[in-house]
């Protein structure tokens, strides 16, 4: 009997590949407009394995398709709603990289505040010396409010660290979450007003695109810090620099861009800014564990008819 075949459409983690292919038939393909597959192969397929985008027009090729496991917790890049009106689950890989994502929020948070990146390219370049010292840091940790636009896992997650810090921590989500004591603001608004310190982890969606705009960075004052390590799409990159140019806002720490990987020319040159490449999930481990999901859920469908993660917006089970 012929192996279940799965597409995978350009590269993904090395470990995805190894997890699959003593089970399935991996079949591999350049990520183009249009899949460049024969018909036959194309009716063979039954599942995919993708690491970015995923459009319906490949699920219209694809008439046996029954699942996509995708790499990584936002799925904003595969079609899910063409998905799911053609009865496609979709996977996606949360919870495993929660506390890695958290853990780069506080890193950037502090390393923003205290310019701590700038310190060391301060040492590096040879200006310490014997009456030297590098200039005090304009913003401390110490007595700020912090506003997490977006309190999901790994909101939750930043919150819990940020607690020590003896910070007061509140949120602004579409909804309010009765099981979480944090001061809750109806609007973005009125949580940016509230606070001196933005931290924006909201998935790219219809509701979010460049919702952090000058009215916003304003809102945070001068003294404001905003921390972007969900989607750059949240960001209006144009009124951010503007912003910290004008001294508006405060200082920036950014992990994630509006047309990655391009970063804006005048972000490069600003001694306010601490950039990152994207890399909140970057270690070894979580990347392992977050491939060890996408095959995991792969292989549940075809052995068990039930995935481990689906999104909400897609059918869990067979």
């Amino acid at each position: 009997m012929p192996r279940i075949a799965i597409l995978v459409p350009g590269k993904i983690h090395e470990r995805v590949l190894s997890a699959l292919g003593d089970r399935f038939d991996l079949v591999a393909v350049e990520s183009e407009e249009t899949l460049k597959l024969d018909a036959e192969t194309a009716s063979r397929v039954r599942g995919a394995a993708v690491s970015g985008a995923f459009p319906g027009k490949w699920m219209d090729q694809l008439t046996k398709l029954e699942v996509i496991a995708s790499f990584g917790v936002g799925y904003d890049a595969v079609d899910v709603k063409h998905a799911a009106e053609k009865g496609i689950i979709v996977t996606n890989t949360p919870d495993v990289l929660n506390d890695e994502v958290a853990d780069t929020a506080v890193g950037l948070l502090l390393n923003t505040i205290r310019e701590l990146p700038r310190a060391e390219n301060w040492l590096r370049e040879g200006h310490w010396k014997p009456g030297a010292a590098y200039p005090l840091s304009r913003f401390s940790l110490k007595g700020r409010h912090v506003g997490l636009y977006g309190l999901g896992r790994i909101g939750q997650e930043i919150a819990k660290r940020l607690e020590p810090f003896k910070v007061k921590i509140s949120y602004h989500t579409r909804n309010r979450n009765p099981d979480i004591a944090y001061d809750y603001h109806p609007t973005l608004k009125g949580l940016a007003e509230a606070v001196d310190t933005l931290i924006a982890i909201v998935p790219k969606t219809p509701h979010t695109h460049k919702t952090i705009d000058a009215e916003i960075l304003s809102a945070l004052g001068a003294g404001g810090v905003l921390i972007n390590i969900g989607r750059g799409w949240t960001v209006d990159e144009a009124a951010l620099v503007s912003a910290l140019k004008s001294g508006a806002l405060g200082a920036a720490g950014l992990d994630v861009f509006y047309d990655e990987p391009v970063v804006p020319a005048e972000l490069l040159s600003m001694p306010n800014v601490v950039l990152l490449p994207h890399v909140a999930s970057a270690s070894i481990p979580t990347r392992n564990a977050m491939a060890a999901l996408v095959a995991d859920n792969l292989i549940e469908w075809f052995e068990k008819g039930a995935a481990l993660t689906p999104v909400p917006e897609t059918p869990s089970k067979r």
